[in-house]
């Protein structure tokens, strides 16, 4: 099972590496970085869509499917367990999902495996002097994987319990903002006016904000708590609702449980879906000021203006999944926008950390 599971994972990755060796890119190690990075925002994508249509249980085992390597050759037991529980976890279409979330997981581990080695390899044909094949951060990607990879088996051996499922979903938006990072250390920048360190501080706000917000998002997912206000504004009638914070965020319990081992009562599904929706005010309203500031500076206005676009779009799919109801499109839709916001920020940060780096160069020059 090990070796099929492998194999289908390499052949899931020779599609991307197929684009970059076919490409008329001259650096195919900076193209296979941006590459590794978009199939990294598309299994983010498929992530949220799995976990979204309750198909993180459609094979209940880990790494296989009922101890093999597709749903095919399990088809009796899952069949079997959907015959048994009809509107359980396990579907034969479930267990699709599942598996092809997985496969495309290791596809992801493959590409950054061969980035990896490729970065040894050139390093250590330079004689250890081409810092741009220096393998540190390459080599920290695959360890950021495997554990990704860990959290991703707690996340079906432990039953989907939120906070396992909370830090799988950060770690694979974690590895997104570092192949963000990555990339752009390997391409050259673009001028950037010195004015931009003036947002150094703003920005790096604006990025651990939406760190916070994406992980109440994600709290609230994996808790089920979406549908628990289905007003627009106000939730259950009331601008506050009676609210249970302490079973709420208790991190460590099963799905639907308190730590006591009891239901959790609705008071606490309101106060996880409360406290998304008001943190994002704060988050939307920073990153609308950090963009328009950033329009203003040279070197910054086009991933400014993106970032007010996708803050508009993400706003917008906030209000309209709850509007019609929890449609599937829209919610993917809507973790597809905390991705590309976590994207565009990371670009901002770099491109204002590079002006902070050039005035100090420039200053030390000027004391010289």
């Amino acid at each position: 099972m090990l070796i099929q599971l492998a194999v289908l994972g390499i052949l899931v990755a020779l599609l991307p590496l197929a684009t970059v060796w076919a490409s008329r890119d001259a650096d195919k190690y900076r193209k296979l970085i941006w590459v590794t990075l978009f199939f990294t925002f598309d299994l983010i994508m498929f992530g949220a869509f799995t976990r979204l249509t309750d198909s993180g249980l459609g094979c209940p085992d880990w790494p296989g499917c009922y101890g093999q390597g597709n749903p095919i050759q399990a088809h009796a037991d899952i069949s079997a367990a959907e015959a048994a529980m009809p509107t359980g976890p396990v579907t034969v279409m479930k267990a699709w999902i599942e598996m092809i979330h997985r496969y495309l997981a290791i596809g992801i581990g493959v590409l950054i495996v061969a980035l990896m080695l490729t970065s040894w390899r050139r390093w250590l044909q330079s004689g250890r002097q081409d810092a741009k094949f220096l393998p540190l951060l390459p080599t920290a990607l695959f360890a950021f994987v495997c554990l990704q990879g860990a959290f991703g088996a707690w996340t079906v051996t432990m039953k989907l319990q939120p906070v396992i499922v909370t830090i799988h979903l950060l770690l694979g938006m974690a590895l997104l903002a570092l192949l963000t990072w990555f990339g752009l250390r390997q391409s050259d920048p673009a001028p950037v006016a010195t004015a931009a360190a003036a947002l150094r501080f703003s920005a790096a706000l604006a990025a651990v904000l939406l760190a916070i917000q994406i992980a109440l998002g994600g709290w609230v997912s994996t808790n089920y708590a979406v549908l628990v206000c289905m007003d627009v504004l106000l939730c259950q009638g009331s601008l506050m609702p009676q609210m249970d914070f302490a079973n709420g965020f208790t991190l460590w319990r099963d799905l639907g449980m308190t730590a006591n081992g009891e239901f959790l009562p609705l008071s606490a599904l309101t106060a996880i879906h409360w406290t998304h929706r008001v943190f994002a005010v704060a988050v939307v309203a920073l990153l609308a000021w950090v963009g328009l500031r950033s329009l203003k500076i040279e070197g910054l206005q086009r991933p400014a203006r993106w970032l007010l676009a996708v803050v508009a779009l993400q706003f917008a799919t906030g209000i309209l999944t709850v509007f019609f109801d929890f449609p599937l499109a829209l919610a993917v839709i809507h973790n597809g926008g905390a991705a590309l916001l976590l994207f565009l920020l990371v670009i901002l940060n770099y491109k204002i950390w590079m002006a902070s780096q050039n005035n100090s160069s420039q200053a030390a020059t000027e004391l010289s």
